[in-house]
Order: structure tokens, then sequence, then C-alpha cells
């Protein structure tokens, strides 16, 4: 932790030079960045933002009414935050208008988290990063008087007879687009008594996804500047999270880490990795490497692979365990130095994510091929039975034995680290659609790979990726070509030119999977 008092100095020679106090204010805020550490600095931003949420003018269109009634009973003994993608206590608006709430009626505030069995092609790589994740998430509550609660099973099963057993008057989650999840949300909300208010809260974008457009949207040139002009509204800072001033009476049970292991019913040959490490505070120290070594270099060699230039923050994005709007926040620190990478970092991590929401939220069928544009689902029907000269099993290509040395390295990565660069993942998707039988095989074995080795599969990104590079989602008609038709062609000597491809192949080559 940074010493209190630590300051960064000033420099006489600017006294004069024609700043304007916005710009002092900012090298400043960035000065103090650098020196500090960052959770002290990110912890003293919070509490001058205000002492509470209570007294900060929280926006309500962040929330969603999903009960009937908003009407808390007088005599109840506390609310619930059901906590679900956003892992983390805080940063994260579900929290806030859970506590908003528990404060405003003068009652405890209970965190409930219910751990499924498994999760699409989650393995023990993804659950035991958010089982480790919460074990921060525990620690950090119970400083605030506020009692966590690991619920083995389906919410539908376990957090109804919670909900009545504590006497609680409301109910907070937050908010994913994806279809499990939300049928999770549905099928609580038909468990739960009507005279419950139930509400959730967009705490994982920076602006609502239902504010930020009320239908699907063509792409990023058309959800851009509905989010851009909603940036000032929504990219704001955040009140903290404060220890709680009603803590319950009964003690929330000890949690028994073990046997939340246990109760998993998941592939354990998926090992965990090394370079990520689970929970909030290894976010912020990732987040701080970023902004202090590799955020200058961002714009110019983002779409190297063999370049250490991105941000690698998708793994604790996606499970909630930091906030995007945080890193957002931080970033912008910089703009004055490094604008033109602030600025894509924000077109990556702002406008690209959030369209993916906005895909999956309004299009259920965001994994399919039913789900791409007309266009799109023509040209696939018109080439399916094109001749491919290369076609591999899903079993072929998850060991990486394909004669490409440049796709399997990237599947070697991802399969080994978690991870695979941004750049990549765009032609790996596409190879896979060129070396399969049809189009619905190939999208099927890409989100198959993605969801199962990735840090950050199942979740939006990863689809609308595979969708993007398999069915020409969020893009436009190309030139005909074979096999993909008028879906935007990447090849092996596009990448060379981009980048040295031996550099990153050496890299992989040693390895076997």
């Amino acid at each position: 932790m940074g010493k209190d008092g630590q300051t960064a100095k000033r420099s006489s020679e600017g006294q004069d030079n024609g700043e304007t106090s916005a710009a002092k204010k900012v090298k400043k805020e960035e000065d103090g960045a650098e020196v500090q550490d960052l959770q002290t600095k990110v912890a003293s931003l919070r509490n001058a933002s205000g002492s509470s949420i209570l007294n900060f003018q929280f926006n309500k269109k962040r929330v969603k009414i999903l009960s009937d009634t908003m009407d808390i009973a007088e005599d109840n003994r506390g609310i619930v935050y059901w906590m679900s993608r956003d892992q983390r206590v805080q940063d994260n608006w579900a929290l806030l208008f859970a506590q908003r709430l528990a404060m405003k009626q003068e009652v405890p505030l209970h965190v409930c988290f219910c751990l499924v069995p498994k999760f699409l092609e989650g393995t023990i790589r993804h659950f035991n990063f958010v089982l480790e994740g919460l074990k921060e998430v525990s620690q950090e509550l119970h400083l605030l008087d506020i009692s966590f609660h690991l619920l083995i099973g389906y919410a539908k099963d376990v957090l109804p007879g919670f909900i009545k057993d504590h006497g609680l008057g409301a109910v907070v989650t937050d908010f994913s687009p994806l279809r499990t999840s939300s049928q999770w949300v549905t099928d609580v909300k038909e468990e739960l008594p009507k005279n419950i208010p139930f509400c959730q809260v967009d705490a994982h974008n920076v602006v609502p996804c239902w504010e930020a457009s009320n239908k699907l949207e063509y792409g990023a040139r058309t959800i851009r500047p509905k989010i851009t002009k909603q940036l000032s509204t929504y990219l704001t800072e955040f009140p903290p999270v404060i220890c709680h001033p009603q803590k319950a009476k009964a003690k929330a049970e000890p949690i028994d880490w073990e046997g939340a292991y246990a109760s998993l019913e998941v592939d354990q040959t998926v090992k965990p990795v090394d370079w990520a490490k689970p929970g909030t505070s290894e976010g912020m120290k990732m987040l701080d490497s970023f902004v202090k070594e590799r955020l200058r270099y961002f714009s110019s060699a983002r779409n190297d692979p063999t370049k250490s230039v991105c941000s690698n923050l998708s793994p604790w994005i996606h499970f909630g365990q930091l906030s995007s709007q945080r890193a957002a926040l931080i970033v912008r620190l910089y703009r004055s130095r490094f604008s033109e990478s602030v600025a894509a970092f924000i077109e990556e991590s702002i406008i690209r994510r959030e369209l993916s929401d906005n895909f999956c939220f309004y299009n259920d069928k965001y994994d399919s091929i039913e789900g791409t544009n007309d266009w799109a689902k023509k040209t696939l029907k018109d080439h399916a039975k094109d001749k491919r000269d290369y076609v591999y099993s899903r079993e072929t290509l998850e060991r990486a034995k394909t004669y490409d040395q440049l796709w399997n390295s990237a599947q070697k990565q991802m399969v080994r680290e978690g991870k695979m660069h941004g750049f990549l993942r765009m032609y790996w998707a596409k190879k896979i659609l060129e070396w399969t039988t049809s189009p619905e095989e190939a999208l099927e074995i890409a989100i198959y790979l993605n969801d199962r080795y990735s840090l950050d599969g199942r979740d939006p990104n990863g689809y609308v990726g595979c969708m993007w590079s398999i069915c020409g989602i969020h893009d436009q008609g190309w030139g005909e070509r074979p096999v993909f038709g008028k879906i935007r062609f990447m090849n092996y000597k596009g990448c060379k030119r981009k980048f040295d491809v031996d550099t990153f192949v050496n890299r992989y080559k040693k390895y076997n999977l």
C-alpha cells in the first residue's frame, strides 16, 4: 500500500507554461496514479465522490424493476443482493443499490452467490477463478459488516428459501444478456412471493444495456454515437460500499470452500493458469501494470501478437472481479499523454464490448447461424457444399494438429494460457470455417473451444467474436470466394504482412497438447 501523504512532486518549471486549470488537474491525477498504489488512489477517488451511496446522485436508469411491486414490507429483516455476473464488492452498482435500499430501510444487507454444479463448457479453470475470487469477496464483505452466503445449487432451488428464512424484504441482482443467466432470473422471479420487490441492475456495462439502445444494433457505427452521447451521464466515479450500519443479528454460516469445490460437476483436466490470479486485487494489479507499462504502445501495437501491449484484463472483467467502468476511468487519466491509445482502449472496452451485450440481449439466437443477417445466411448456404482443401475433426483442431503452424500456435496459446491474442481470435475462427464440413459445425466447434479453454469464454464477447468471424455479424459483404462466400476472408499471407509470424509460432512450437 502507498504511504499516507505520498504525493507527486510539483515542477516549478510548469508554473507559467499556459496550461489550463483542467489540464493541470489531469496532469496532477496522472502523476498521482503513478506515485500511489492504485488501490489506495481508487479508494480516495471513491471517497471524494460521496461518503456513501445515500448521498450520491444514483442514476435510477441503471435499475430495471422485475416484480409487480417495489413496496418493501415495513417488518422486513434485510435486503439481499444476489451476486452473479459481477463478483466484486467495490465499483458494483448492483451492490451499491442494494446497500442504498438497506440503509433507507435501516436493515442488514446480505450478499448471496448461488454456485451451480456446471455452466455451459466451463471447467475447473473457470470455477477455480470464481471460487478463489469469491474468497476475497467474502473477506471484504466481512470487514464491512455485510453477510456473505455461498448457496450450493441453482438459484431457483436455494434462493427463495433463504429469503423466506431470513425475512428479507427485497432482492437485487445484476445483469447478463445470456439465455442461461436470463432463465435463472426468470426462474427466481416465478418462485419469489409476489410481495417481494425484485430488481436488476446493470453493473457490467458503463451505459446500461437497455439504455444504450432499445433495439438490436447493426454494428459499431450505429451504437457508437448512442453510447458516446451518454458517457458523460454514466461514466462517473463510484461512491464506496461502506461498513453497513445495521449488522445481521444471526451470524452467516461459515463457508465450506472444500465442499463447494466438491459440489462441482465439471471437467478437472483443464487446469488453472499461472499468469492470471483470481480476485479483484489481482485485477487491479493488472490494470496498474497496463497503464504504467503497456498503455503507451496500445494504439500502435495492439494487433501484433508478438508484442505484449494488451491490457490482459478480460478474465477479471468477464467474471466481474474488475469493473470495466473502473478500468475506463483509470485509463482516461492518461488521455493527455497517450490520447490515441486511450481512445482505442475506450473503443474496445466500452463500445465494442457493450455492442456484444446488445447483440445477445436483443437476439436470443446469438450463438446460431439463424442469428446472423439474411445476406450472410444466404451466402453461407450458397457455399456450404463448396470443396474444402482440408477438413479437420473437432478433436484434431482441439489438439492443434493442422498443417497451419500459426493456427496451431494460437490454439496452443488458448489451451495453455486461457487466453488468445485478440487479432488471432479472428484468424483462428475463420480457419475453422474453412476446415469444417459446414458453417454450423464451424460455429459449434469455435464456441466449444473458446468456452472450454478461454478464461473469458461463455461471454457475449466470445459469442459475438465467433459470429463476426464465421457469420459476418456487425460486418458487410465482401468479394465472393469459395467456402466463405461474402464473409470477410483472412489468410496466412495477410498475417505475415501484419506481424512476425515466425516469432509467434516459435513461442509455442515445442508444446504438444
